[in-house]
């Protein structure tokens, strides 16, 4: 007997590949804090005065400290749920379980809102403080000067002592890094690498700067300065008068992402009362800082450039 089947209405048990940047921020991530509250962590802020000439005399000078108990409070509250009917889960063989709807959303929305957070949050912290924010028409960056601009970038304020400890990452558009590829102010490595076809490929990415290892924001619709985080579809979308964002610099020792609530539910049909399906709830509890040093209290390990025009 021929084989009738219509292969055009066969389903596919595997999911097309999703081709996005995975998380940028991850090296920020820490679950390393004392919580005191529901949703609070409570930070030491400390400073000393410092020598005064001595006496022969006798007699001692006398200094100060402050010692201040900052509380930061996590406010970036978000949840979804998904009901998958059971008769989806039958008609696309099992593509629509919740295993998968995990996976795409976790790759398609919580990896890019994680940078997105991280990114808006060191931008609006920096735009803050004088001298560690700069504005720039993203067309001025060329590859005679993208090398000059991203040294003056890691020069700016204290920044050197971040530098020097090995704690800074600096965040570029793919269109700096092609320019800063093609620079001929330094010398770069070429290395080759193997492709799938097993043809040879030469990659020439830069990577390292001055110690400060630089990351390539391919998917730069998280690389803004400011979100709305609640549009019509969900999902998060540049805020009206938002900057995209040139250069990004943050600091591992100061910059960091705290979780704390990171909650995925699945309830089989019959245990819930939403409808005939699967049930697939997730919320997450989280939020970005930036702390300031520990010598005068001041924020000095972050720098922002952010192009000249605002979202419409």
């Amino acid at each position: 007997m021929p084989n009738t089947s219509n292969y055009a209405e066969v389903w596919n048990s595997e999911l097309l590949e999703i081709l996005v940047q995975g998380t940028l921020t991850s090296p920020f991530v820490t679950s390393n804090v004392r919580w005191v509250g529901a949703k609070t962590f409570h930070f030491t802020q400390m400073s000393t005065s410092g020598y005064k000439n001595h006496s022969r005399t006798g007699g001692w000078n006398a200094g100060t400290y402050a010692q201040t108990d900052v509380p930061f409070t996590v406010t970036h509250d978000r949840d979804i749920e998904f009901l998958v009917d059971k008769a989806d889960v039958d008609e696309t063989n099992a593509t629509a379980s919740a295993q998968n709807i995990s996976r795409v959303f976790e790759q398609t929305q919580v990896v890019p809102e994680t940078d997105a957070l991280f990114f808006s949050t060191v931008a609006q912290k920096a735009k803050a403080t004088e001298g560690y924010f700069s504005s720039t028409a993203a067309a001025d960056y060329t590859k005679e000067n993208v090398f000059g601009k991203l040294k003056t970038i890691l020069s700016a304020g204290k920044l050197r002592r971040y530098r020097a400890r090995g704690s800074l990452i600096m965040y570029v558009t793919s269109d700096i890094m092609d320019k800063l590829e093609q620079s001929t102010d330094f010398t770069r490595k070429i290395e080759l690498t193997q492709i799938a076809e097993g043809g040879i490929g030469i990659e020439t990415r830069v990577t390292e700067m001055d110690g400060v290892p630089i990351m390539e924001v391919i998917d730069d619709e998280r690389f803004y300065d400011k979100f709305n985080w609640e549009p019509d579809d969900g999902g998060f979308e540049p805020a009206t008068g938002a900057h995209k964002i040139n250069v990004l610099v943050a600091c591992g020792e100061t910059c960091k992402t705290v979780p704390k609530i990171s909650s995925i539910y699945f309830f089989a049909p019959g245990a819930h009362t939403k409808g005939d399906g699967y049930l697939y709830q997730n919320r997450s509890l989280s939020d970005t800082f930036v702390f300031p040093n520990g010598k005068d209290n001041k924020i000095d390990s972050v720098f922002v450039d952010t192009d000249t025009s605002a979202v419409a």
